[in-house]
């Protein structure tokens, strides 16, 4: 999802917590500059916490520790803030307590983000994107989910898949807000996607 907060524009992956999802956060690593790492409020430190947790160090991520649902009757935030001190060796202190079902603190952690995140870098002057996901959709063909590190991508141009060697012409771009919402250029630093037009779903 792409959004705008205080002039800001935040380019959101939301990623699955799951084991059998771990190939998909890691693509999901590789397309961002920072990680929200979620702790639910009322389960503690999980196993696939710690994976993540250290998948995002190994590539130089900014990592902000946050605990949610804090509004459950079940959560006990200071037992999860104690375990995430312990296991992740974090200050206490970093840890912003949030229930995204009521809001709280939701501002915060936004505003965290736009402190800590860097911006993304500038890229050369080749055009490049990564593919973290893909979609099909009837009309649109295959459609990749991306994240552009170098140059601007318009609609109509060619494009070559570098893992299979596949070439197609953009047939739509743009943007999720969180719905799929066309743009006339896709630019440096943006999620997005790229409709292809293609029918092989393999990229």
């Amino acid at each position: 999802v792409q959004m705008n907060w205080k002039g800001y524009e935040l380019n959101l992956i939301d990623t699955p917590g799951h084991v059998d999802f771990t190939y998909e956060v890691s693509r999901s690593l590789a397309a961002v500059e920072g990680v929200v790492l979620l702790v639910d409020a009322t389960q503690g430190v999980q196993a696939q916490t710690l994976s993540n947790f250290y998948l995002s160090q190994r590539q130089g991520l900014t990592i902000i520790p946050v605990i949610n649902k804090i509004d459950m009757p079940a959560a006990n935030p200071e037992r999860v803030i104690s375990e995430m001190v312990e296991l992740l060796e974090i200050s206490a202190d970093d840890v912003i307590k949030i229930s995204a079902k009521e809001g709280t603190n939701i501002e915060t952690l936004l505003d965290t983000i736009v402190e800590r995140v860097p911006a993304p870098r500038v890229g050369q002057a080749e055009k490049r994107a990564l593919i973290f996901d893909s979609s099909f959709d009837p009309f649109k063909g295959v459609i990749a989910y991306v994240r552009v590190f170098d140059g601007n991508f318009t609609k109509g141009e060619q494009v070559k898949f570098l893992g299979t060697s596949g070439e197609g012409n953009l047939v739509e771009i743009g943007v999720f807000k969180p719905n799929l919402v066309e743009k006339s250029v896709l630019e440096e630093g943006e999620i997005g996607y790229l409709a292809t037009g293609l029918k092989d779903v393999n990229l």
